[in-house]
C-alpha cells in the first residue's frame, strides 16, 4: 500500500511539474530553484526500497514540493493567492514565500524525526531538537545558495531577483518561519503521541531470544 501511494505521489509530482514549466515568469529562475528539488525526489526514488519512509512523510514531502513548484513558476514575489492575500489584508508585501518557508519546517519534521529514529539511537527529546537544528540550517543554507544564483544569473537584480521585496531582514524572517513551523510540527506531534499513546519511532526488527532457562537446558543436551 505505502508503495501506491509513493507512485501515486510521484505520478502527481513530475505532472504538475511539466505543466508548471511549460511558460514560467522567468524561465531562468525556474531552472536554478528547481535543481534541488528534482535532485531531492530523485533520491527518495532511489532508496524508497531500501529506507522508505511512512506513508504520511511521502504525502508531507510531495504537499511542499507542489508549493515550491507553485512559487518557482510564478516567481515567489508574483505568486497569485500571495498577492490576493497582499491585497485583502492590506500586508506591505507578498508573503507566499514566507508561507513556504513555514510549510518547510511544518512539513519536513516528521521525515526527519524518522530518518533520526531509524539511523540513531538517541532520546526523543534530543531527535526533537536534532530535527529543529537541521532545519533551521536547510533553511539558511537555501538562503545562501539563493544569494550565489542571483549573482551567478541576475547581479543586476541584486535583492529585487532574491525575492526579499524591500525587506532587509528577509533572510532571517524566512528563517524565523522555518523554525516556527518546525515547532509547530513537533508540538502536533508530541499531541498525536500522548492522544494514541503511540510513539514516534520506526521500530526495527530484532533476532528472538530463547529465554535463559530454555537455552541452558539446550546447551545440557
Amino acid at each position: 500500500m505505502r508503495h501506491l501511494v509513493g507512485y501515486g505521489l510521484l505520478v502527481w509530482y513530475l505532472g504538475f511539474f511539466v505543466l508548471m514549466g511549460l511558460a514560467p515568469f522567468d524561465p531562468q529562475s525556474w531552472a536554478f530553484a528547481n535543481i534541488l528539488p528534482l535532485l531531492f525526489v530523485g533520491v527518495l526514488t532511489m532508496t524508497h526500497r531500501r529506507w522508505p519512509f511512512s506513508s504520511a512523510s511521502y504525502v508531507l514531502l510531495t504537499v511542499f514540493l507542489t508549493l515550491h513548484t507553485i512559487g518557482s513558476h510564478y516567481t515567489y514575489a508574483q505568486v497569485p493567492f500571495g498577492l490576493w492575500l497582499e491585497e485583502s489584508f492590506e500586508l506591505p508585501r507578498n508573503h507566499f514565500d514566507r508561507i513556504v518557508h513555514f510549510c518547510f519546517g511544518l512539513l519536513f519534521a516528521l521525515p526527519l524525526h524518522e530518518l533520526f529514529s531509524r539511523i540513531s539511537g538517541m532520546a526523543a527529546w534530543l531527535r526533537s531538537g536534532m530535527v529543529l537544528i537541521t532545519l533551521v540550517g536547510l533553511g539558511g543554507m537555501w538562503e545562501i545558495l539563493e544569494s550565489w544564483v542571483t549573482r551567478i544569473a541576475h547581479p543586476e537584480l541584486g535583492l529585487a531577483y532574491l525575492g526579499a521585496q524591500g525587506d532587509i531582514w528577509d533572510a532571517q524572517k524566512d528563517m524565523a518561519a522555518t523554525l516556527y513551523g518546525a515547532l509547530a510540527s513537533l508540538v502536533i506531534m508530541a499531541g498525536a503521541q500522548k492522544l494514541t499513546g503511540t510513539r514516534l519511532t520506526i521500530t526495527r526488527e530484532r533476532p528472538v531470544e530463547l529465554p535463559h532457562a530454555i537455552d541452558h537446558c539446550d546447551k545440557r543436551q
